[in-house]
């Protein structure tokens, strides 16, 4: 994506917010455990924190964290839902906090916002040595019938290259990570898939899947055909038609370690 698209998508989220807290799923526990299993310590920023969704998590896990947020509106609802955190105003490119302050670096669906060319020394910056770098996707198991049919009708827009297994491991296995020329300050990335899942009625995904920032930024008249025909979906599958019923997910990790 050009920079120009990037940063409009990027920018989407501020007016979806309070949709954004309702309707976007958590992280799998199992998922964050494993991102932080070779960090040096607890202490962990989670970077582009959005609502609080992945912050929640690292807490529940033990963990000393840290949110940082660049969406004043994002970053309001993260402190009302979880107003004993540290969160911060900030951003992956210009991060507040000193030289070697956290041992991980989280970032749930986030990182493939950041600038890395900017953001990788100030992510490097704020490691302490050993330190880990973790990006977390939530993406649609689409191995289940259903779900695979959902990723077809519902277009790019909702889910996108990377909301799917197999699209995420090409695109992570693609993406610019923070080397900043010779010498490299991280390892090899390694990649990790943890079961998940997210209790959900019709309306209910549908209002989760038009929080994507490709739905955020269509013109009014096709993302509401592109609801409709999601819905429709819904309504024609004997898994999704009535009351409640799981979303299977996988919680992916791409993990690098400083050096």
């Amino acid at each position: 994506m050009e920079t120009d698209g990037r940063d409009r998508h990027s920018s989407s989220f501020g007016a979806a917010a309070t949709a954004y807290a309702e309707h976007r799923p958590d992280y799998a526990q199992a998922a964050v455990r494993w991102a932080l299993r070779a960090a040096p310590g607890r202490r962990v920023l989670d970077l582009g924190a959005g609502t609080g969704k992945l912050t929640a998590t690292i807490g529940a896990v033990g963990a000393d964290v840290t949110a940082v947020e660049p969406d004043p509106a994002m970053l309001g609802e993260l402190r009302r839902a979880l107003p004993d955190a540290r969160a911060l105003p900030g951003s992956a490119e210009a991060i507040p906090l000193p030289d070697a302050a956290v041992d991980a670096v989280l970032a749930g669906n986030a990182m493939h916002w950041f600038d890395m060319a900017v953001a990788g020394p100030e992510i490097a910056r704020v490691l302490a040595p050993g330190g880990v770098l973790a990006g977390l996707w939530n993406v649609l198991d689409d191995r289940v019938d259903w779900v695979a049919g959902l990723a077809e009708v519902s277009g790019s827009a909702a889910v996108g290259p990377r909301d799917t297994p197999a699209g995420w491991r090409v695109e992570t296995a693609r993406m610019h990570l923070p080397g900043n020329g010779a010498p490299a300050r991280f390892d090899d990335p390694e990649q990790a898939e943890f079961p998940h899942g997210q209790r959900r009625t019709a309306d209910s995904l549908v209002a989760t899947l038009a929080t994507r920032a490709g739905m955020l930024v269509m013109p009014e008249p096709e993302r509401a055909a592109a609801l409709d025909r999601i819905r429709a979906f819904l309504a024609s599958r004997p898994e999704t038609a009535h009351g409640e019923f799981t979303l299977p997910m996988l919680t992916c990790v791409l993990r690098v370690r400083r050096r």
